[in-house]
C-alpha cells in the first residue's frame, strides 16, 4: 500500500518532468496543470478538506509573492543597466585586457558570470556573458557552453541568495520550526557553498581543457591545461571569499562579494600577466569552424571607439548593491532588527492549523536593494522618460510569464506538504513518498540526493524552482533516514546549481543570445561531462560528511 500511495504522491512531479521535457511544455503551461493534479490527488485520495486545499493554495501564492519581489527587483536593475547604457560600458571594459581565450573565458565567463548570477540570477548571466564572449571573436557555440558550465558554482547563492532564502525556506516551511528557519538556512547556505568551493576551485581549469579540446584547432586537453596557474589562482579567488562570506554572513552574499573581490584580483592578476600562460592560446580562423560552431561575430573597433559613459559610473549600481547588502546584513551595524521589525503575517490561512505566510517588505532584497538602486540609477545616469519606460515595460513583461510558473509551482509543492491532516489518515504526500523511497534507496542517498537537484533545475530551469518542488521531499527523506537535513538540503540546492548547466531554458536563451539556435542539443550534450563530473563529485563529498567527518550536524 505505501508504495502504491508513494506512486501516486509523486505523480505530480512525474507530470512535470514528462510535460516540460518530453512534450516541451513551458512552465508557465505545465505547472497550472500540475498544481490541478495535485488538488485532485488531494480531494479524492488524500481526502483533504476543499478549505485545507483552498489554505495550501493561498500560502503557495503569497509565498510565490516574496520570490517574484526579488525576481522583479533584479530584472529591473539589469534591464535599468542595458537602457542606461551601462552594460554597454561594462563589455568594453573587458576589451583588452588579455589575448589569450583562455583568460578571457575565465574573467567573462566564470568572473563576470558569477557577479550577474550574485546580483541578478535566473538565467541573467549566461545570456550576458555569452554575447560578451562572441563580440571578443569567440564561436557563438563554445560561448554559449562556456558560459553555461561556470554558471553553476554561483548559482546556489544567486540574487543575493534566493534559492537558500527563499526557495529551500518555502520548502520546509511547517517542517522547519520558524524560530529554528534563520539559523538552518544559513547552515544550508554553510554546507553548500563547501561542497560547491571543493568543485568550483577548478571549475575554470577544467571549463578551458574542455574549451580547447572541443573547439581548439588540435583538439587537446592540454592546451587547457597549459594555463594551470592562472586558472586555480582564479578558482581560488572566488571560492575563498565565497566561503568566507557564507560562514560568516549568510546566503546572501557569497557569489555577489566573492565575484566582484575575484573579479578585480583576476583581471589584475591578467593586466600584469601574473601567472598567465607564456604562449597565448587562440582559434582556429573563423574560416576554419565546424558549421555548427557558428559564425564569427567580432565587434568592430569603431563600436569599441564609440563614445561610452565612464567603467566607474557603469560599475556604480553593482557597488551600491554589494554596499547596501553588506551594511544591512553586518550584526556590528545593527540594521536589521528595524528592518525586519515591519512584518506582515497571515496565521492559520482560513483558519487551517500550520499554513501561515509571512513577509518582511524592507528585508526583502528585490525592494532594499534592488528596486531602491534601479530608481537611484536614473539619476546617476541621467536616463531619459524612454529609457526608463522601455526598463519597465521590459521587466513586467518578463515577469508575467515567470509569475504564472511560480505561483502555481510553489501552490502544488504546499499541496504536498499541507497534506498531513486529511480524512483518510495518510501521512502528508512529500512523508509517503519520502518514506518508501528511504526504503527503497537506504543509506545511500546521500549519492543520490544532488542527482534529484540536478533534475529539478534541468526540468523547471531554476535553482530556486527546484528547491522549492524537491527540498521537503529531500528533507523528509534525510529525517525518515535519520542522516543530516543540512547537508541533504545542501546537496539538493548544489545539485540544482549544477543543473544550470544543461538545463533546456537556459541553453535555448543562451543560443539565442548568440545567434545560434538550432545546437541546444549538442551544447547539452557536452555539458553533461561536467555536469555529471560534479554532480558525482558531489555526492560523494556528501557520503564523506555525513557519514565520516561532520556525523553530528542536524
Amino acid at each position: 500500500m505505501l508504495g502504491f500511495l508513494a506512486l501516486l504522491a509523486f505523480l505530480p512531479v512525474l507530470a512535470t518532468v514528462v510535460l516540460m521535457a518530453s512534450f516541451n511544455w513551458p512552465a508557465k503551461k505545465a505547472m497550472p496543470v500540475v498544481w490541478l493534479g495535485a488538488v485532485g490527488l488531494g480531494l479524492l485520495v488524500w481526502r483533504m478538506e476543499p478549505v485545507r486545499v483552498a489554505a495550501a493554495t493561498i500560502e503557495g501564492a503569497l509565498s510565490a509573492f516574496n520570490l517574484l519581489i526579488i525576481v522583479f527587483g533584479a530584472i529591473l536593475l539589469l534591464n535599468t543597466l542595458k537602457n542606461s547604457g551601462a552594460m554597454l560600458a561594462i563589455s568594453k571594459g573587458f576589451h583588452g585586457i588579455s589575448e589569450d581565450r583562455r583568460v578571457q573565458a575565465i574573467i567573462i565567463g566564470w568572473m563576470f558570470g558569477a557577479f550577474v548570477e550574485g546580483a541578478a540570477g535566473f538565467g541573467t548571466p549566461a545570456a550576458l556573458a555569452a554575447p560578451l564572449l562572441v563580440g571578443l571573436g569567440f564561436p557563438p557555440l563554445a560561448a554559449a557552453s562556456i558560459a553555461l558550465i561556470f554558471n553553476s558554482t554561483p548559482v546556489s547563492f544567486g540574487a543575493v541568495g534566493t534559492p537558500v532564502l527563499l526557495g529551500v525556506r518555502s520548502a520546509v516551511a511547517g517542517l522547519i520550526p520558524d524560530a529554528q528557519m534563520t539559523g538552518y538556512l544559513a547552515q544550508v547556505g554553510v554546507w553548500t557553498s563547501l561542497i560547491h568551493a571543493v568543485f568550483g576551485t577548478f571549475l575554470p581549469l577544467f571549463t578551458i581543457a574542455l574549451m580547447t579540446r572541443f573547439f581548439g584547432k588540435n583538439k587537446s586537453y592540454k592546451e587547457g591545461f597549459a594555463a594551470a596557474p592562472f586558472a586555480i589562482f582564479a578558482g581560488l579567488a572566488f571560492t575563498v571569499p565565497y566561503l568566507i562570506m557564507a560562514n560568516f554572513f549568510g546566503p546572501e552574499l557569497p557569489s555577489l562579494v566573492g565575484a566582484l573581490i575575484g573579479l578585480v584580483l583576476v583581471t589584475l592578476a591578467a593586466k600584469h600577466k601574473f601567472l598567465t600562460p607564456k604562449s597565448s592560446w587562440d582559434f582556429a580562423p573563423a574560416k576554419e569552424w565546424d558549421k555548427e560552431w557558428g559564425e564569427a561575430q567580432i565587434e568592430s573597433k569603431a563600436a569599441h571607439a564609440e563614445k561610452s559613459m565612464p567603467l566607474l559610473l557603469a560599475w556604480v549600481p553593482y557597488i551600491l548593491i554589494g554596499a547596501i547588502l553588506v551594511a544591512t546584513r553586518l550584526p556590528a551595524l545593527g540594521l536589521a532588527a528595524p528592518l525586519r521589525e515591519w512584518t506582515i503575517r497571515w496565521t492559520a490561512i482560513l483558519g487551517q492549523t500550520g499554513v501561515n505566510y509571512s513577509l518582511q517588505p524592507l528585508w526583502s532584497p528585490g525592494i532594499l536593494p534592488f528596486v531602491l538602486v534601479a530608481v537611484l540609477t536614473i539619476f546617476l545616469h541621467g536616463m531619459k522618460g524612454n529609457a526608463v519606460s522601455q526598463a519597465w515595460r521590459t521587466t513586467i513583461k518578463q515577469l508575467i510569464p515567470a509569475s504564472i510558473a511560480l505561483v502555481f509551482a510553489i501552490a502544488m509543492v504546499r499541496i504536498l506538504v499541507q497534506s498531513n491532516i486529511n480524512l483518510a489518515g495518510y501521512d502528508s504526500m512529500l512523508i509517503t513518498m519520502s518514506t518508501f523511497t528511504a526504503q527503497v534507496v537506504g543509506s545511500a542517498w546521500p549519492l543520490i540526493s544532488p542527482f534529484v537537484g540536478v533534475l529539478g533545475a534541468f526540468i523547471v530551469g531554476s535553482n530556486t524552482v527546484s528547491n522549492i518542488l524537491f527540498g521537503g521531499f529531500q528533507h523528509s527523506i534525510a529525517e525518515t533516514l535519520g542522516i543530516s537535513r543540512t547537508i541533504v538540503m545542501a546537496l539538493q540546492v548544489v545539485g540544482g546549481a549544477i543543473g544550470n548547466m544543461i538545463c533546456v531554458h537556459n541553453v535555448v536563451a543562451a543560443c539565442a543570445v548568440v545567434g545560434n539556435l538550432g545546437q541546444e542539443g549538442l551544447i547539452i550534450r557536452r555539458n553533461l561531462i561536467p555536469a555529471m563530473i560534479y554532480t558525482v563529485g558531489a555526492g560523494i563529498v556528501g557520503m564523506l560528511l555525513i557519514y565520516v567527518f561532520a556525523t553530528g550536524v542536524f
